[in-house]
């Protein structure tokens, strides 16, 4: 029997040899020659007026909300469709996240909802690009700045994505970035900070290194370093920074590698969404996104059981993804929502994401099992309905 896994970290070839060249040159804690470049890669890549790496997207996203002064009680507008950290970053700082809807369409919070929610507590939205596919930035900055709020985009799963051609993370005031191993761009655990304000520059730098001026003592613009500002140790090791910066220097070819198999997918499906048994994702025009995920719609949560089932029978890992966190105990506990949750709650219900990792030959296979699935679903269904 086959066995296709969902995810299969991809290596480069490079990672040990500059893993060994900062051992080599006893550089192992963080901040060397290594997080230098790949710092200097990502303010290239994107425009940031400055870019620190973290030890994860979590940490960026803490980062960010010591950063916007979340107070106890402030509220941030986000969607619940998200993973955990995008939330829990601002619960820490006593913030309460304020869940509302998502679009049907891209599965990214509804801008059009985002104005309603918006109370005198309210500092900031924090848009999450789901899937590497861009909110709609425009409307969402247009709120932020009527209103006097922060942007704090969660582009976890955007790095090489684009918004009417501006990288997604540079939008904002804030980005965050994650390298986590089902990332596109990976270190194992890791992530960054992108600052496209001036006024966080300077703060950051103390916050990630424990509250300190450290990176000022080393740049020599003070003759010590102090304890300064809150902060904590958000920075990675120089292990960390050496393996992302193979992964960097290849970052065009491993998102030109994964959206050929997402382009294999959607034009492989195109006939099972014209028999409406799947809907197939939805791109706008504006958006260029770097294939972090292939997913697809099924018609309820029962079929989405039944096709995980019958896909791993045949030795293929597909796989669910979030449990909106408005559902979630601590979401009860912390957050609240804002208007009805309809898409969010019908849509995570339904969604299957299929397997899609650099080095997959084809997806003909997962296809072809796809289809028998839920082609024999549908015809049990019918014999059911007795039509």
């Amino acid at each position: 029997m086959k066995n296709i896994p969902f995810n299969k970290p991809y290596m480069t070839g490079k990672e040990l040899f500059y893993i060994a060249e900062a051992h080599f040159n006893h550089m192992l804690a963080g901040d060397g020659p290594f997080t230098k470049k790949c710092h200097e890669w990502l303010e290239a890549k994107t425009g940031a007026k400055k870019a620190l790496l973290t030890h994860s997207c979590t940490a960026a996203l803490e980062m960010a909300a010591i950063l916007a002064d979340i107070q106890s009680g402030d509220e941030v507008i986000m969607p619940s469709y998200t993973f955990v950290s995008t939330a829990n970053a601002f619960a820490l700082r006593g913030g309460v996240p304020i869940f509302v809807d998502i679009r049907p369409d891209t599965l990214n919070i509804d801008e059009t909802r985002i104005e309603a929610a918006i109370t005198s507590r309210t500092k900031a939205i924090v848009p999450v690009h789901y899937a590497g596919v861009a909110c709609e930035m425009d409307a969402i900055m247009d709120i932020a700045q009527r209103h006097n709020l922060l942007v704090i985009e969660d582009a976890a799963q955007a790095i090489m994505s684009t918004y009417k051609g501006k990288p997604l993370g540079s939008i904002g005031h804030m980005g965050a970035y994650s390298f986590h191993e089902t990332k596109n761009i990976i270190s194992g655990e890791g992530g960054a900070l992108l600052v496209n304000d001036d006024r966080f520059i300077e703060r950051a730098e103390i916050i990630r290194e424990k509250g300190t001026n450290r990176s000022q003592f080393f740049r020599g613009q003070v003759d010590k370093y102090t304890w300064i500002d809150i902060g904590s140790s958000y920075l990675p090791g120089e292990v960390i920074a050496a393996f992302l910066w193979a992964q960097m220097e290849e970052a065009s070819t491993i998102t030109d590698c994964r959206l050929n198999i997402w382009k294999q997918y959607h034009a492989a499906l195109e006939s099972l969404e014209a028999a409406g048994s799947i809907r197939r994702p939805i791109i706008p025009q504006y958006c260029q996104h770097n294939a972090h995920m292939y997913y697809v719609l099924l018609d309820s949560l029962a079929t989405r059981t039944r096709v995980i089932d019958g896909l791993k029978q045949q030795g293929i890992n597909a796989v669910f993804h979030y449990v909106p966190l408005h559902l979630a105990p601590a979401g009860k506990r912390y957050a609240r929502t804002h208007g009805d949750m309809v898409n969010t709650e019908d849509l995570s219900n339904r969604l299957l994401r299929l397997p899609l990792w650099v080095g997959m030959n084809s997806v003909e296979n997962i296809v072809t099992e796809l289809t028998g699935v839920v082609i024999n679903k549908t015809i049990t269904q019918v014999i059911r309905l007795g039509r």
